[in-house]
C-alpha cells in the first residue's frame, strides 16, 4: 500500500474514541483527517484527550456526512447503540469503508434486536452485509469486506474463552456460564450511578444478572463455530479497576489438562494476539498484564473432584475489547498484516 488511508472517527470524545485516535496516529498506513463530537464541536481534541496534546492538532467537527465523505476513505463509528444505525446506511451508500463499534450491526437475526435492545432494526438486509469483526474467527471474511461490526468487550472475552472448547467438541453440553469482571471504563466517559468510579471503588457488584445483551452475539458466533446451538449466560460484575475485563467461563466436564491444553493451543496456533497462560509465576490470566495492548490471555483450570472446567480470558476492554480489535479487523480488510500499528507491549504494572 503506497498511500495512506484517510480515516475519520465519528464520536471521538469518549474512552473508546480516544483509544482509536491514539492508535490511528501511530499507525504507519492511516491518516487521521476528521473527528466528530456533538458536545465538543470546534474545540481542540487535546481538550478532551490531554494525552494527545502535541500529537493531534485537529479540532472536533460536527457530524456532516458530506464533509466526512470528502475528507475520508474509511470511517470508525464510536457512537452509542441505536445511534450508529442512523448514519451507517448513508455511509455505505457512498461506498465508504465502515467500522461500527456499536452493537447496531453485530447480530444477523433482526428479531434479536427487539429482544435484547428493545427496537426493531430498520435495515435487516444490511445486517447480512457486515462481517463480525473478531479476527480470530473471521480473518478470511474480513479480507473481503468494507463493512465491519466490531464486537462487544464482554462478548469478545467470552467468545475467545469458549471458541476452542466448542470447535473441538471437548464437552457434551453446550451451555455455559461466563462470569465477567469488568472495569469502570466499560461504563463510558459519561458517569452514571453505576459507572461513576467512586461508586465502584471497593465494590464487586453484579449487574444485568438476568441476561446481559452481549450473550446474543456470543451465542451467534459460538453456535456458528460449533455447528449447533450454544447457550451462554453472561453475568457481569462491576469491579473497581479502571481498565480490563476477565471472563471466567464455567462448564461441567471432567477432562485431563493435556487435552484441554492441546485443543486451546491448536485452535489459536498462529494467532498473533492470543497468549496462552499456564504454569507461570501468575498461573492464570489477569487483565493487569494486557493493559494498553491488543493481547488476549487465555488459560484454564480443571477441578477433577467435581468435573469442572473453567476457561479464563483476560483483555483490555478498550483495546482488544474495542479500539484495538477494530484496528486489527480493519487492517485485514485493507490488505495489511493484522498487527500493523498494534505491535504494542502491555504496560508494565508498577
Amino acid at each position: 500500500m503506497e498511500s495512506k488511508v484517510r480515516v475519520a472517527v465519528i464520536g471521538g470524545s469518549g474512552y473508546t474514541g480516544g483509544e482509536l485516535l491514539r492508535l490511528i496516529t501511530i499507525h504507519p498506513k492511516l491518516e487521521l483527517t476528521l473527528v466528530t463530537s456533538r458536545e465538543y464541536n470546534g474545540k481542540p481534541i487535546s481538550l478532551v484527550h490531554p494525552n494527545l496534546k502535541g500529537i493531534i492538532s485537529l479540532n472536533f467537527s460536527e457530524l456532516n456526512i458530506d464533509k466526512i465523505s470528502e475528507k475520508a476513505d474509511a470511517v470508525f463509528l464510536g457512537l452509542p447503540h441505536k445511534v450508529s444505525v442512523k448514519y451507517v446506511p448513508d455511509l455505505v451508500e457512498r461506498g465508504m469503508r465502515v467500522v461500527d463499534l456499536s452493537a447496531d450491526f453485530r447480530l444477523k437475526n433482526p428479531e434479536l434486536y427487539k429482544e435484547w435492545y428493545g427496537y426493531e432494526h430498520p435495515y435487516p438486509d444490511l445486517l447480512q452485509k457486515f462481517v463480525y469483526g473478531l479476527p480470530e474467527l473471521h480473518s478470511e471474511e474480513l479480507k473481503n469486506t468494507k463493512l465491519i461490526a466490531s464486537p462487544g468487550c464482554n462478548a469478545t472475552a467470552t467468545i475467545l474463552a469458549l471458541a476452542p472448547v466448542v470447535s473441538s467438541k471437548m464437552v457434551d453440553s453446550y451451555q455455559f456460564i461466563s462470569d465477567v469482571k469488568v472495569s469502570s471504563s466499560e461504563g463510558g466517559a459519561q458517569p452514571s450511578e453505576g459507572s461513576h468510579h467512586p461508586e465502584r471503588q471497593n465494590a464487586i457488584r453484579p449487574y444485568e444478572a438476568e441476561g446481559h445483551r452481549h450473550a446474543a452475539e456470543a451465542e451467534q458466533e459460538l453456535s456458528n463455530l460449533a455447528k449447533g446451538r450454544v447457550k451462554v449466560s453472561i453475568v457481569p460484575h462491576a469491579v473497581s479497576s479502571v481498565r480490563g475485563a476477565l471472563a471466567s467461563v464455567h462448564t461441567w466436564a471432567d477432562l485431563d489438562d493435556m487435552t484441554v491444553w492441546k485443543n486451546i493451543a491448536s485452535f489459536y496456533r498462529g494467532k498473533k494476539f492470543i497468549r496462552i497462560i499456564r504454569g507461570n509465576i501468575h498461573p492464570y490470566p489477569d487483565p493487569k498484564y494486557v493493559i494498553g495492548s491488543n493481547f488476549a490471555d487465555i488459560g484454564f483450570a480443571t477441578e477433577h473432584r467435581i468435573g469442572r472446567l473453567t476457561i479464563f480470558s483476560a483483555i483490555d476492554n478498550l483495546m482488544k475489547g474495542a479500539a484495538g480489535q477494530a484496528i486489527q479487523a480493519f487492517n485485514l480488510s485493507i490488505g495489511l498484516e493484522e498487527d500493523e500499528g498494534l505491535r504494542l507491549p502491555p504496560l508494565r504494572p508498577a
